[in-house]
């Protein structure tokens, strides 16, 4: 946290505490054809082990009622690795295997909370390759990153230094849909808090505009995804023609996820500049607590509203707000935050989508979003101050 102090001259001045967390740095690598075969090959064992400890956990319960646990599929693990048929498990490293199964367990706890649905197969080609090292199972010296059982070190693109003495404490290597490799590479890094501001703001999520802010500011909604629909249309066309399991489609299919992952990449990209700004100018930002989940079941509205990346930039915020010594604020989706006057506190009885523009009986003239975001900021406050139990009136 910062501290206020006096300074020799008798000003006031503010001492910016660090913080330690945890922080992965993201960077491309160019494996050899060596490196390849053997990424490729401990990416199928993590599918491989992942898919059968599910079989087993879900055999388990529906046939004896009997609750498998990590300990009991990493016993199972090692019998696999003895077992002649699949003897294969032993030639890559233990740690992603052992990961794997970590993940798995991740995946039950977070559906026993009813936080996901039950647990899915992963299949090649639909899920994402990866797997995670941990310091026991690789190597970093001077700057060159060694994976366990490979003899040459990782060919990285260092587009950002690591933090100054950083020692990685994990390593996931990943390859996506577009064929590329990246290395994430977890470190403890100390980050200075900002200095302390009186600004406030409230966020309205919408189509047109990305957000509104309570200040009346309208973010654009860059609409990545339209700027690319056309070609990406016709490369899923030229897709669906092509017969399956040939070279062709398989060419084809890699063109389709090119235009999804630049597609990804500005979106990403787009919402890092705006989460960054958003954190550095405000101490409080009051956001609506959207499922996100649910809205994608319109129709009429899955499409732009999967483009908007809402859950994403949220996320963005709330991680950086928790860096810098910020705060995001969550206000109930229930919130009329469009219907109620943020003058005279008047709830209107109807409020319509088409309606962009409305006069409240007090007079006063609102632009639905703008006034949404001044409500759902005043809210946001209330809950700060007062606690995360207070609701706004349910109408």
């Amino acid at each position: 946290m910062a501290d206020l102090v006096l300074s020799d001259c008798g000003a006031s001045v503010w001492v910016m505490a660090g913080r330690v967390v945890k922080r992965a740095f993201k960077f491309r690598f160019y494996p050899s054809a060596v490196q390849a075969e053997q990424l490729a090959r401990t990416f199928g064992c993590t599918r491989y082990v992942y898919n059968r400890a599910l079989a087993e956990r879900s055999r388990a319960w529906s046939q004896e009622r009997r609750r498998v646990t990590y300990a009991d599929t990493s016993k199972m693990l090692t019998g696999w690795k003895r077992d002649a048929e699949t003897e294969w498990l032993a030639e890559p490293s233990k740690g992603p295997l052992q990961e794997s199964l970590r993940q798995l367990q991740g995946a039950f706890e977070r559906f026993w909370r009813k936080q996901t649905g039950y647990p899915q197969f992963k299949r090649k080609g639909r899920s994402k390759d990866s797997a995670t090292y941990y310091s026991n199972c690789f190597t970093y010296r001077g700057g060159q990153l060694r994976l366990a059982k490979q003899s040459e070190p990782l060919d990285i693109r260092w587009s950002r230094p690591l933090p100054e003495g950083a020692v990685p404490s994990q390593v996931t290597v990943s390859r996506n849909a577009r064929g590329q490799y990246h290395v994430s590479i977890l470190v403890e890094d100390t980050i200075s808090e900002l200095e302390p501001v009186d600004r406030v703001v409230g966020l309205d999520a919408g189509i047109t505009s990305l957000y509104t802010l309570s200040t009346g500011e309208k973010i654009t909604n860059p609409r990545h995804e339209r700027r690319d629909r056309a070609r990406l249309a016709k490369a899923q066309r030229m897709l669906a023609r092509k017969q399956k399991g040939s070279r062709n489609r398989a060419k084809a299919r890699l063109k389709v996820a090119k235009i999804h992952g630049r597609i990804a990449d500005r979106r990403r990209d787009y919402l890092h500049t705006l989460s960054t700004r958003l954190v550095r100018e405000n101490q409080v930002i009051a956001i609506e607590d959207l499922s996100v989940r649910n809205m994608v079941k319109i129709r009429s509205l899955s499409r732009v509203i999967s483009d908007a990346g809402w859950s994403e930039f949220r996320s963005m915020l709330e991680y950086k707000a928790e860096w810098y010594g910020r705060r995001v604020v969550a206000v109930d989706r229930f919130c009329p935050s469009s219907k109620t006057c943020s003058v005279c506190g008047e709830v209107a009885s109807a409020m319509p989508l088409n309606v962009r523009e409305w006069t409240c009986r007090c007079g006063v003239v609102h632009d639905r979003d703008v006034n949404a975001a001044k409500n759902i900021l005043a809210v946001g406050l209330t809950v700060a101050a007062c606690g995360d139990g207070v609701r706004p009136p349910r109408t």
